[in-house]
């Protein structure tokens, strides 16, 4: 049967262009198994459009070690506390990895299936574990990797599972005793400083969870750890709901103004497909930007499917976001963006002068659904 190519993706093959255009979205990309297509053998101007339009990618070693000549913006992934089954390490070091009061040994509760899952759950409080993470996080980044991006950075006893993903509570080495909920975020927290410290001309990014509570110590040291805090699926997550509770809208916007307080930015690493949903992620992404955060949408950016509303120009913002009617609001040199909150009521708001949608039409009025935005290019 003929494979029909999409025009987008004849371009490509072809020859991507050089030059991006000028855009204030710095973009994130997961170079993941599906993107290799596009970085398995690109041509110079494929990849000088990778490097225009990707302010930075989250890569795999060694399949990228080679590629960083090209593309030296690059985050190279590696798990905080993943012992993976069946490996030399898991082999050798059983005492490394978590177990219940049984003796079952634990894991990290993704990819389950059959009773197992593919990685054990470390001991993060082992020196040991720890030298020999250092270790080999230290050759991998040898390559010229310009940060690490460290998974699981998961200050909850929830993410230690048996192997059908249950969470289970493992016995802590150091006192023989059912582990405690503040000593497993204490020793991920420590261990994530000690990395800090290992690597402190590196960028480092921790994929953590928002919603811990930022008042607490071991949460504070943590996201001082890191210069980036990556946001899985960002703003579009269906869990986030409206208000201030635990996984509330406005505590999410909380824990981002807390990280730019103390000078940490935030990376949005969202899948939203429809563009409805991108414009959403993409107004509240210029709502919350703090000048060195970075934006991610898989769906929409990959070089065969770029979504143009990445392209957009706003210019420089002129204040903080505000409320505006049932709205928020915030204003840039060539522009706006408004959000409505999920959990709140449509709205229909009346610009006072005609602006120009990213899709380039004129508008004198808005219409925003709960968990919807608009990005509005005026004169």
């Amino acid at each position: 049967m003929r494979r029909v190519l999409s025009a987008a993706l004849v371009v490509w093959l072809l020859g991507a262009p050089a030059v991006g255009l000028a855009s204030d979205v710095p973009f994130f990309v997961d170079a993941n198994a599906s993107f290799d297509q596009f970085i398995q053998n690109p041509t110079p101007d494929q990849q000088a459009w990778m490097r225009a339009h990707y302010w930075r990618m989250l890569t795999y070693s060694p399949y990228f070690d080679s590629r960083l000549a090209w593309f030296p913006a690059a985050w190279v992934y590696k798990d905080l506390y993943a012992i993976y089954v069946g490996s030399n390490e898991a082999t050798t070091h059983p005492e490394w990895v978590l177990h219940d009061a049984a003796g079952n040994l634990l894991y990290i509760p993704f990819g389950c299936r059959n009773g197992t899952c593919p990685q054990y759950a470390a001991d993060v409080g082992n020196p040991d574990f720890r030298a020999q993470w250092i270790a080999e996080a230290s050759t991998t980044m040898a390559a010229g990797y310009r940060g690490l991006y460290l998974d699981d950075v998961n200050l909850t006893l929830a993410r230690v599972s048996d192997g059908s993903g249950t969470p289970v509570v493992p016995l802590d080495p150091r006192t023989g005793q059912p582990m405690r909920e503040a000593d497993w975020r204490s020793y991920l927290a420590d261990f994530t400083v000690q990395i800090r410290h290992a690597f402190s001309t590196s960028e480092i990014v921790h994929n953590a969870l928002w919603y811990i509570g930022d008042a607490d110590p071991s949460v504070q040291q943590e996201m001082a750890a890191a210069d980036w805090l990556a946001l899985e699926r960002g703003v579009n997550d269906r869990g986030i709901m409206g208000g201030g509770g635990v996984f509330g809208f406005d505590t999410f916007l909380g824990h981002i103004d807390f990280a730019h307080n103390i000078g940490r930015a935030v990376v949005f690493d969202a899948g939203a497909r429809a563009t409805a949903q991108r414009t959403y992620g993409l107004a509240v992404f210029f709502l919350i930007e703090g000048g060195t955060d970075g934006l991610g949408n898989e769906p929409g950016g990959t070089p065969n499917r770029w979504w143009t509303g990445y392209d957009v120009t706003l210019g420089a913002p002129t204040g903080f976001r505000y409320q505006w009617g049932a709205l928020l609001r915030r204003d840039f040199g060539s522009g706006f963006v408004l959000v409505n909150p999920p959990g709140a009521t449509p709205q229909r708001v009346t610009l006072n002068a005609p602006c120009r949608d990213l899709k380039g039409h004129s508008r004198t009025t808005v219409m925003l659904v709960p968990a919807g935005g608009a990005v509005l290019l005026c004169p």
